[in-house]
């Protein structure tokens, strides 16, 4: 391999923002040897300040502000820019990019990568005929697969059919450094009053989009006030992240009195700091491919309560670091809060396996050195 002008690799994402894909995507470009490998980043609508968490100063970002609906315009532009940048590999990632390696064919570039991260909330159970068509027609053009989860990975073999020699289940990695449990570091600012050394908070990081179902959260919240009034001197709510069902979420605490009792700060930078501040981390999504947050969470020994959908069951190990729950299902999921809630001796014992097992199993080392075998695989190197 040249290392003075090392292969380039085009990745191809929807939107460089907050989110679980992002991440795990500027986690691998920042732990890739720069003599190994560069990269561009071309994001079909745009991206925002959550770029600057790339260490490298080499990495080309170009938005092509694709509009909403069909825009078949991106599709020229992709192809232009796919011949400009000549890159060695076009990895793209989820349904939305998909279509960017038929272009990619076109364009002459040789090594072709696809990465499934998780479904949306329009199909989350990956069994819509019109899509599947859809992604086993593009199938011929892309030379790898890579699942986040083995959950992704059979789904891939089993549904769209893809030959399981074609394909690597690679888990995402955390930076158990960055994440860690240090209580030796001073507190995070916090609105006046919102916790005090008694505080039971119960927190959770992610896009407050549809699929993540964070109103479900906010109501098993409510149940839990409702149900022991005295609850309310101890338990504390923290959701970070921004979507479109923050204004609902605060909207549903406000209406009931509670918003004193909940702080949604909207999107942050800080996220290792605040997962500090957190006894129980929640995420009740109604679909997930790998989720970061849970990676981070059991990092900084935080048991998880989660639902049983997606590779979060791969994650967390039930009663050992955490407790899967059905989704869409406040009740059970007051329940599960609850018991960590009153048990303390529980919350620490599951909060310690859970950043063991990060530990063990989810290394960043051990993510780079998996994409790393699969880019050069593709490239017969």
């Amino acid at each position: 391999m040249n290392t003075s002008n090392p292969p380039l690799i085009a990745h191809v994402i929807h939107h460089l923002g907050v989110g679980g894909l992002e991440n795990g995507l500027v986690n691998l470009i920042n732990t890739i040897p720069p003599e190994r490998y560069r990269h561009a980043i071309i994001c079909l609508k745009g991206y925002s300040d959550f770029h600057r968490r790339i260490k490298r100063r080499d990495v080309v970002i170009i938005a092509l502000n694709k509009r909403e609906g069909s825009d078949f315009k991106v599709y020229s532009n992709l192809f232009k820019l796919f011949k400009q940048l000549k890159p060695d590999i076009v990895h793209t990632r989820n349904l939305a990019t998909m279509e960017g390696q038929i272009l990619a064919a076109l364009a002459g570039v040789k090594a072709r990568v696809h990465g499934e991260h998780g479904r949306d909330i329009f199909d989350l159970e990956g069994k819509s005929r019109k899509y599947n068509l859809l992604r086993k027609a593009i199938c011929p053009f892309i030379n790898h697969f890579i699942a986040v989860s083995k959950d992704l990975e059979k789904w891939l073999i089993n549904t769209v059919k893809v030959n399981p020699s074609d394909i690597d289940q690679i888990y995402n990695g955390v930076d158990s450094l960055r994440f860690c449990p240090n209580f030796d570091l001073p507190p995070i600012a916090t609105p006046h009053g919102f916790i005090n050394k008694n505080s039971f908070v119960i927190g959770s990081v992610g896009r407050m989009a549809e699929v993540k179902d964070y109103p479900n959260l906010v109501q098993a919240f409510l149940l839990m006030l409702n149900r022991i009034p005295e609850a309310s001197k101890r338990l504390r709510l923290l959701i970070v992240g921004e979507g479109e069902a923050r204004e609902k979420c605060i909207t549903m605490l406000r209406s009931a009195k509670a918003e004193d009792l909940a702080w949604l700060p909207g999107e942050r930078t800080d996220i290792p700091e605040l997962m500090r501040v957190m006894d129980l981390f929640v995420l009740p999504s109604l679909g997930e491919g790998i989720s970061n947050t849970i990676l981070e969470a059991m990092s900084s020994s935080l048991p998880v309560v989660a639902t049983k959908v997606g590779g979060n069951i791969e994650l967390v190990k039930e009663d050992q670091t955490g407790k899967l729950i059905p989704p869409g299902d406040p009740e059970i999921l007051a329940e599960a809060i609850f018991e960590y809630y009153r048990n303390q001796d529980l919350l620490t014992r599951h909060g310690y396996a859970a950043r063991q097992l990060i530990e063990c199993g989810f290394s960043m080392d051990a993510m780079t050195n998996s994409y790393l075998k699969v880019y050069d695989r593709v490239l017969g190197l």
